[in-house]
C-alpha cells in the first residue's frame, strides 16, 4: 500500500534536551515540527505511559524486632511501627535484577536512624542517604528486615502478602514508579512561511533510578508497541524517511541567512543580538552558549528565549556546517535518538 496519504505530513526531526538543565533526575526535552494537534497527542500518550508504566522498585514488606502488627510501638523508639514504615517508603531504591532482595537495618544507642543506615547488596542502591526513619532513644535499638521487589505503578498491601512471606512480616502498599512528575506543553512554530506547526516541550522528574531520557525512550516505545496492531497493511520496500521532508526547509540558505530583524524576540533580547553583531540565523547559530554569555547584557533568560527559538526550528547554539555550508543535524546541540 502507498504511505502517500502522509507523505505531505511535516514529522519531527528530532529530540533536544536542554543541556544547561539535564540531570539525572529531571529533563526538559523539545521536539518539532508536528502537524497541528499531533503535539498534544503525543505529549499526553508519553505522559500518561511515563506515570503509569514505567517499572521501579519498592519495599513491599517490612519486618521490625518485637512488632507484632503496624499499629505498635517500638521500645526505645520514638516513632511507632507506622511512622517507620511510612518513612521507608520515602527512601527511593535502584535494584540491578529481578530481585526481590532483602534489606536490613540494625543500630543501637541513641540517635537518628536514615536511609544511609540501610544495608544493602551490590544489587541494590540507596539513591538518597538522608532519609530520615527514626530517633531511638537511650538505651534503644532498632532492628529492621525489608523486602524490595521491582514492579510497575500501585500495588496493594494484599497483593503483597506473598505465600513466601516468613512469619513476623508486614506487607505494605508499594508505588514503584520511578517517575515524580511529567508536564508537556504545545506552543506554535513556524516553519518557512507556516505558523502553524506545534512545538512540544516535555519535563521529566525522576527519583534517579531511571534518567529522564532513558524513561521517554521507554515511554515511547511502550505507545509504539501498542499501536503496532492497528497497522494492517504492509509498506513499501523503499523507506520512507521523513527527514527528506521535515529537514530541508531548515537548511535552505534564505532561512539560514534570515534576519534577526525578523525573529518574533522581545527587545531585550533582540537588543542584545544587534549589540554582538548577529545580523542572522546563520550567525547566531554559529556562536555557543558561552559565547552568547559573555555577551554584554545578555543573561539566561534571553539565552532560554533563544534557544527555546532555535529549538523549535530544529537547529541550535554552536552548530558545525557541512560542505554546502548547511548546519549539520545533531551538532551544537544533544541528539536523543
Amino acid at each position: 500500500m502507498s504511505h502517500s496519504n502522509w507523505t505531505d505530513f511535516m514529522m519531527p526531526s528530532r529530540l533536544v534536551a536542554d543541556n544547561s538543565t539535564l540531570t539525572d533526575r529531571y529533563g526538559k526535552f523539545l521536539a518539532s515540527p508536528f502537524e497541528r494537534g499531533f503535539g498534544t497527542t503525543i505529549g499526553n500518550s508519553i505522559r500518561r505511559a511515563l506515570l503509569s508504566s514505567i517499572e521501579g522498585a519498592a519495599i513491599t514488606a517490612v519486618k521490625i524486632q518485637g512488632v507484632e502488627h503496624e499499629f505498635s510501638s517500638i521500645k526505645g523508639v520514638v516513632e511507632d511501627a507506622t511512622d517507620v514504615i511510612l518513612n521507608l517508603k520515602q527512601v527511593p531504591f535502584k535494584l540491578n535484577g529481578a530481585g526481590p532482595k532483602t534489606l536490613s537495618i540494625s543500630k543501637s544507642g541513641a540517635g537518628e536512624v536514615t536511609s544511609a543506615d540501610i544495608e544493602t547488596d551490590g544489587d541494590v542502591e540507596v539513591l538518597d542517604k538522608d532519609v530520615h526513619i527514626a530517633t531511638i532513644g537511650t538505651g534503644g535499638s532498632l532492628n529492621v528486615e525489608m523486602r524490595l521487589k521491582q514492579g510497575r505503578g500501585y500495588v496493594g498491601a494484599e497483593v503483597n502478602n506473598d505465600d513466601d512471606l516468613s512469619v513476623g512480616y508486614i506487607p505494605v502498599d508499594s508505588v514503584h514508579t520511578p517517575i515524580k512528575k511529567v508536564n508537556y506543553a504545545v506552543d506554535k512554530t513556524r516553519q518557512g512561511s507556516n505558523t502553524e506547526y506545534d512545538r512540544l516541550t516535555l519535563e521529566v522528574w525522576t527519583d534517579g533510578s531511571v534518567t529522564p531520557e532513558y524513561a521517554i525512550g521507554l515511554g515511547a516505545k511502550l505507545v509504539k508497541d501498542h499501536m503496532a496492531i492497528f497497522i494492517n497493511f504492509e509498506e513499501e520496500e523503499e523507506e520512507y524517511k521523513y527527514e527528506d521532508i521535515a529537514r530541508p526547509p531548515l537548511m535552505r540558505n534564505d532561512l539560514l541567512d534570515k534576519s534577526v530583524d525578523e525573529l518574533e524576540l522581545s527587545v531585550r533580547a533582540y537588543n542584545c543580538l544587534k549589540n554582538a553583531d548577529i545580523r542572522s540565523i546563520r550567525d547566531l547559530i554559529r556562536r555557543s552558549e558561552k559565547d552568547m554569555l559573555n555577551t554584554k547584557n545578555f543573561g539566561k533568560k534571553s539565552l532560554t528565549e533563544i534557544k527555546d527559538m532555535l529549538h523549535g526550528m530544529g537547529l541550535d547554539f554552536g552548530m558545525e556546517f557541512d560542505e554546502q555550508g548547511n548546519p549539520i543535524p545533531g551538532s551544537g546541540g544533544r541528539d536523543l535518538d
